[in-house]
C-alpha cells in the first residue's frame, strides 16, 4: 500500500473529517450517526492512502 494523498490534502481530509464527526455533538435524534461518515477522512489522513484515488489513478503526494 504506497501513499497517495499528499500534505495540502491530508490536512483539508482531516478538517473535513473533524468537522463531519462534529455532527455527533451537534445534530438531534438519527440525524446525528451521519457525522460517523467523517471517519472516512480522518482514516485516510491518517494512512495517507486512499482507495478511491488508486481506482482515478489520482495520486496528491510529492514523490522525492
Amino acid at each position: 500500500m504506497s501513499m497517495n494523498v499528499g500534505g495540502i490534502d491530508r490536512i483539508l481530509r482531516f478538517l473535513v473529517g473533524l468537522a463531519m464527526l462534529s455532527a455527533i455533538v451537534w445534530y438531534p435524534g438519527d440525524a446525528k450517526w451521519f457525522g460517523l461518515i467523517g471517519l472516512i477522512p480522518l482514516g485516510t489522513a491518517l494512512f495517507r492512502f486512499c482507495p478511491l484515488y488508486t481506482l482515478l489513478g489520482v495520486n496528491s503526494c510529492s514523490t522525492k
